[in-house]
């Protein structure tokens, strides 16, 4: 097994707390292990019931479908807590990963080569390895800097929607390294720093650079707020998640899109699918106010334009495209 699910911790929690149900929520790539972990629940006494919904981040905690079903303890894996307050108490469990990172940083280095002071970020999986990362990078004779901005947890940490730790360090290095699997938020960095990022996966032992994906990205976003331009109806999604509600956003750029004599229509869902949004075909561009990621990462499978907050003030005009650029996909409209 790759990652520590504390199931000690696990047992003890629920002796001590004493719930008669426990909600298990797991990210999709820990979703394998529920049963092990129910069986471990059940073992200390109470009923474990596990939710087979996707689950996006500490954003995404399912909340509402524990009340629904009597829980009154949620276990939630593989995030870290963000400043939220829930109806039902919440432990979460971090899931560091027990896996090497030497190969794959080694693997890295020759892409870093024409660079001497490189920014070091990764998630929550891999925030106990950072230390020795920054120092493979310095015998290498690099200059290292790990961000630690106090909006996350962990310096050096990055979430899906939260680049600050490596925005904290960006003016004063030359290039990033993501230690971490997948290219989500890679991706993320170079988008909200407009810096060169390597991505160092531990699980395929591999490294490579995410900066033409990135260009492709750009390419795509002004090819959709383009788009967007030629609408004259827009529907506003507001997400039900408990994390990701922001009604107050979803009021403002309405009152916006109203004011530029287009029409607009507040739509509230817990998922942002094409399915879903197909349900109205009279709308011919949709604003996202929920993760800001759907529109980077998931944008080329709507089949009308899907628009962040920011992207939506540029195409009114209230923010210039290269102000989108520098400031990055992941501020907050107002």
């Amino acid at each position: 097994m790759s990652f520590d699910l504390e199931e000690k911790r696990l047992k003890e929690e629920i002796k001590k707390r004493k719930p008669k149900i426990v909600f298990l929520q797991l990210p999709e790539g820990l979703k394998p292990e529920a049963p092990r972990l129910a069986a471990v629940v059940e073992e200390a006494g109470a009923l474990p019931i596990v939710s087979s919904d996707p689950c996006y981040g500490a954003c995404d905690i399912a909340v509402s479908e524990a009340k629904i079903l009597g829980a009154d303890l949620i276990i939630h894996y593989g995030h870290t807590p963000m400043t939220m307050n829930t109806d039902v108490p919440t432990v979460y469990v971090e899931v560091r990963a027990k896996i090497s990172i030497k190969e794959a940083v080694a693997n890295a280095l020759p892409y870093l080569e024409s660079w001497s002071k490189i920014g070091l970020v990764t998630t929550i999986q891999h925030v106990h390895q950072l230390d020795e990362a920054k120092n493979l990078l310095e015998a290498s004779g690099k200059t290292v800097l790990v961000g630690d901005a106090g909006r996350v947890k962990y310096s050096g940490q990055v979430l899906g929607c939260d680049f600050s730790n490596a925005q904290s360090v960006s003016e004063s290095v030359e290039a990033f390294l993501f230690v971490g699997g997948g290219r989500f938020h890679a991706m993320g960095v170079a988008l909200a720093t407009e810096k060169p990022t390597i991505i160092a996966d531990p699980y395929e032992k591999i490294a490579y650079p995410i900066q033409d994906q990135v260009r492709r990205v750009i390419m795509q976003r002004w090819g959709n707020i383009s788009e967007a331009k030629e609408a004259k109806s827009f529907g506003i999604l507001i997400s039900l998640k408990s994390g990701q509600i922001r009604l107050r956003e979803a009021i403002n750029i309405k009152k916006k899109l109203e004011h530029g004599g287009l029409t607009a229509t507040l739509l509230a869902l817990r998922e942002v699918t094409p399915s879903a949004l197909m349900q109205f075909p009279g709308i011919d561009a949709f604003v996202n106010t929920a993760c800001p990621r759907l529109s980077l990462d998931d944008a080329p499978i709507f089949r009308k334009p899907l628009l962040s907050l920011n992207e939506t003030l540029v195409m009114l005009g209230e923010m210039k495209w290269e102000d989108l650029l520098r400031r990055g996909w992941f501020g907050n409209a107002t």
